[in-house]
């Protein structure tokens, strides 16, 4: 069986046509008898990793799986209305707390799959700062931020309101990789930079950084990453959806699969091989699967 990507599809014209494509009549959904499953997936690194190994265990066990990139809040309205049948990339309470509000009375919530997850701004350790509210003239009174429609860019945009220290400050928004080449750009130099975060995240491991600290909680506290589910997975696909149910890994596992990536590894290859060297983890992720 086979595992695909798509390619990250445009906001509006792309995804829009995407999700026209997977709706329809309840025929084109999954039944018991399909072996296709689509997970969504925001482009975060860490779902990135996330997702390509959970795809990765599925396939294993013979599905067709597809792995399809979209934007957060896409992301959620996709599962919700059944136009991809999960995703094992929500951050709670804080970071997707809009979506989750708008869209969980229509979702099934299978819990965490990771404890201790944090957003936040984030520095390399030689800065001379250590909260928000130390932040002056730093790096041309610019954060560089990730994706706009990410939560870690509303909480930053709501920052700036609140600290009247940011009041001239500017969120600069790109993409999460073009954010974490800045930041290698900026410390190779030993230049300011202040970045949106979130951990884990291999650039934690690769670089002596710092999380500034929040004395208003704009951030919020510790996190989870969360795996839902579409409506009715578990009666069309009752394997799927016990490997979505008991899929849980440490930060660690997690890192250890963002760092090959980083390096060079292709996704699909870094999940092949975190599975193959993991197998009793995935054992109990699919030991509730009928053979």
């Amino acid at each position: 069986m086979k595992l695909k990507t798509l390619t990250k599809l445009g906001m509006a014209l792309g995804l829009g046509f995407l999700l026209a494509a997977c709706s329809g009549d309840d025929s084109s959904k999954s039944s018991g008898n399909s072996k296709d499953v689509n997970l969504a997936y925001v482009e975060w690194d860490t779902e990135i990793a996330s997702t390509n190994v959970v795809g990765q265990v599925l396939e294993d066990l013979g599905y067709n799986v597809t792995l399809t990139p979209l934007d957060n809040a896409i992301m959620w309205e996709a599962v919700s209305k059944g136009e991809a049948d999960g995703m094992v990339a929500a951050w709670l309470p804080n970071t997707h707390a809009p979506q989750y509000e708008k869209y969980k009375n229509d979702l099934d919530d299978l819990g965490e799959n990771l404890a201790g997850a944090k957003i936040g701004l984030v520095v390399p350790s030689y800065m001379d700062v250590n909260s928000i509210e130390d932040l002056k003239k730093q790096a041309d009174h610019t954060i560089t931020g990730i994706e706009p429609g990410a939560g870690i860019t509303a909480a930053t945009e709501k920052a700036l309101d609140e600290y009247d220290n940011l009041a001239d400050w500017n969120l600069l928004t790109s993409s999460s990789g073009a954010m974490t080449t800045s930041l290698a750009k900026a410390i190779k130099n030993k230049e300011d930079i202040i970045v949106t975060g979130w951990s884990p995240h291999w650039m934690f491991a690769k670089y002596d950084l710092k999380y500034l600290e929040d004395p208003k909680g704009v951030y919020g506290g510790e996190e989870t990453i969360n795996t839902f589910a579409r409506k009715g997975l578990k009666e069309d696909q009752p394997d799927v959806y016990s490997v979505l149910d008991n899929f849980h890994w440490t930060s660690e596992d997690l890192e250890s699969v963002m760092l090959e990536i980083m390096d060079g590894k292709d996704p699909k290859q870094a999940a092949k091989d975190w599975v193959a060297a993991n197998s009793d983890k995935v054992a109990e992720w699919t030991k509730d699967v009928k053979k």
